[in-house]
């Protein structure tokens, strides 16, 4: 009796513990932290923290005052209003087409200015000006905009390339910026693009960090790609430009510097200005350098030019103004950097198993920045930047944590083919035993050029791979920054080569390990990621028994006439299909090459609004595999892009994922 309560009780304990993991349904419900506004004085921060109905798919924010001084947070109601920004004449925030001003946290309000419906507002530091975007029909593609009689019309017209972009079809109009001075008697708004094919905030993703005010309120600048048709298809070269309001003359800031040019920010004593930098035009993936100009000489210096790696995203500038704060990958991990404006000296400040993701303000010597590891998504943390040392100021998900199980990590060091030390993360299930034998995924990560660290991700979400019960191994390959400039290039122009030959020494390792279950081994991955399981399905002499592939390059020549970005074809392919001879990706390095062998099931997800990866890519392998005898299934969205946003949607996506590995791993 005695022994078969004991084993009840095991097995209670063990169904317990299975309940404490990750599920997709607890991934797409935890609390969604983000930076709303910050304190001109750097005393406090306003945060919020938004949950995902999985039935409505909306988003509810609630915001929330936190006082430096005291470490307190507090819940703070802005009922419908939207917070534009918060400055020294207070907070401003935006609701039914009108700007309101508090200058009490929000008790009360006055109404500022109608703006109308727009997006991205930005005030002038005097008060005066506002500056903001909207969309402008500037050229008439659309049937019923050029045949007025004809409204009922579908057709679109077009005579160049750039005619759709991401997930979105070019109708003519155009993201402009407009500036409108709220002290005159009549405030009329300028359109500083005014009937120019150009777009700023940039399609797709820019948004308000595309323009930015002069420190004395006199000029805007604003980023742009000065191109149109096929030249803006082919080429990264994004500008700054400087308007000024008074004389309405524009100046090119970055003139000559031939990449991109993105993210400018003034230092808080107004006299230097900065902006990241890529030096090579068509090269989206370029090491990423952070440039400094002085606002009066117009002097410019380049103070990560003898980094050996690339600024991820984030600066930010200390309130001194002597120091430049950054984000960079950095051995599998994300962390902070520093650069000295006068010496170019660069630091590393933190050190850890985790991804620093965004940086946020500086109160005296701390600096407040988000943070991620795979097992938490993103809260405010606080770091000392003398020593490193690190706080953890919110706890948005300390509840949804305290009922989830994590996982532990761990970073590899295995041997490449050619003998080069490569990075390879390991992320084991929650109550790992040494002595278990696992199925195992390898993750092949997209890009090709993104860094592979300790993301948080409600798609690909290492915890709960890892919660079904899998090892995952991830491999830094080459591509992977974080790694040195050298690694990090390698990739371009050699996608099915050295790359693909990563890969396989990474499951060739976890094999050799004794908790691996090496007849149970599945390769998965999304775009270049995507691309490489249909290369892996080609060449991997039964490492594997299952993939599956999800807006995946299939075949590289359908590829190429499809994608709208051919900067990027031109660039890591090294041209075009109909060049003699032929670049490799076409012919050796082609995964559509290589059908003939393929001898697993395979699973393939596809976007049908994916402009990036054309739906075909994934109908085309998924016909070569049915056509070919193979276990194969397609999953197809038809509302999403290249990635999968809507929640639901998201949930089908895990449930089918792990229903595929249990069927064929």
């Amino acid at each position: 009796m005695k022994l078969k309560s004991t084993i009840i009780a095991m097995a209670a304990t063990s169904f317990l513990n299975a309940q404490n993991v990750m599920t997709p349904e607890k991934l797409w419900t935890l609390n969604k932290f983000s930076v709303a506004a910050i304190a001109p004085d750097q005393s406090s921060i306003i945060y919020q923290s938004g949950t995902v109905d999985l039935k409505t798919e909306k988003t509810k924010k609630k915001n929330f005052l936190l006082r430096v001084s005291d470490n307190t947070n507090t819940a703070i109601d802005f009922g419908k209003k939207s917070i534009i920004q918060w400055d020294k004449n207070g907070i401003y925030a935006v609701e039914d087409g009108k700007i309101f001003l508090s200058k009490d946290l929000g008790k009360t309000w006055s109404e500022f200015y109608p703006i109308g419906e727009v997006d991205n507002i930005t005030i002038a530091p005097d008060g005066k000006k506002i500056a903001f975007s909207k969309a402008v029909l500037v050229e008439n593609i659309l049937g019923k905009d050029k045949y007025k009689d004809l409204p009922k019309t579908t057709a679109q017209i077009y005579t160049d390339l750039n005619n759709r972009h991401w997930d979105t079809w070019n109708t003519g109009e155009y993201n402009h910026v407009f500036v409108v001075n709220t002290s005159e008697e009549i405030a009329k708004a300028i359109d500083i693009l005014e009937g120019q094919p150009f777009d700023c905030p940039q399609k797709p993703h820019g948004g308000q960090e595309d323009f930015i005010w002069s420190p004395d309120s006199s000029q805007l600048l604003y980023v742009t790609k000065k191109k149109s048709g096929a030249d803006y298809a082919q080429s990264t070269n994004t500008d700054i430009f400087s308007y000024n309001l008074k004389t309405k003359n524009t100046e090119n800031i970055s003139d000559g510097m031939m990449g991109y040019d993105v993210n400018p920010k003034f230092s808080p004593d107004g006299k230097t200005l900065l902006w990241q930098s890529m030096a090579r035009d068509w090269y989206e993936a370029d090491k990423n350098d952070i440039i400094i100009m002085d606002w009066v000489s117009k002097s410019k210096k380049n103070i990560t030019k003898n980094w050996d790696d690339s600024v991820s995203g984030e600066t930010f500038w200390s309130n001194d103004s002597k120091e430049i704060f950054f984000n960079a990958a950095y051995r599998g991990t994300v962390q902070l950097f520093s650069a000295n404006v006068k010496n170019n000296v660069v630091k590393q400040i933190t050190n850890g198993q985790f991804d620093v993701t965004g940086i946020t303000m500086q109160n005296k010597n701390k600096l407040f920045v988000s943070r991620t590891d795979i097992n938490h998504s993103a809260d405010l943390f606080s770091v000392d930047t003398k020593n490193g040392d690190m706080l953890q100021v919110t706890e948005i998900n300390k509840e949804n944590y305290q009922k989830i199980t994590p996982g532990k990590s761990e970073l590899k060091m295995v041997k490449t083919t050619d003998g080069k030390e490569m990075g390879v993360w390991f992320h084991y299930p929650p109550n790992f035993d040494p002595n278990k034998k696992y199925p195992t995924l390898l993750y092949c990560q997209g890009g090709p050029q993104s860094a592979l660290s300790q993301f948080f991700s409600v798609r690909w979400n290492f915890a709960l791979m890892a919660a079904n019960d899998y090892i995952v191994v991830a491999p830094n390959r080459r591509g992977m920054p974080g790694w040195g400039t050298a690694w990090n290039e390698a990739i371009s122009k050699d996608w099915g080569g050295q790359p693909i030959k990563d890969y396989l020494a990474a499951a060739d390792y976890a094999k050799s390990l004794p908790f691996v279950d090496a007849e149970r081994m599945a390769a998965v991955g999304a775009s270049y990621g995507g691309y490489s399981v249909f290369m892996l399905a080609g060449v991997h002499n039964n490492r594997f028994k299952t993939f599956i592939a999800h807006d995946g390059l299939f075949d590289m020549k359908s590829w190429y006439g499809t994608t709208e970005e051919i900067w990027f074809a031109n660039w890591d392919l090294g041209g075009n299909y109909w060049q003699n001879p032929q670049p490799k990706a076409y012919t050796e390095f082609n995964p559509s090459n290589f059908v003939a062998k393929w001898n697993k099931p395979i699973m393939i997800i596809q976007g049908g609004i994916d402009f990036r990866v054309p739906y075909e890519q994934g109908q085309e392998a998924f016909q070569a595999a049915k056509l070919r005898g193979l276990k194969s299934k397609f999953l197809y969205f038809p509302n999403e892009n290249h990635w999968v946003l809507h929640p639901q949607n998201g949930l089908v996506w895990q449930k089918e994922f792990f229903d595929w590995l249990k069927e064929t791993l």
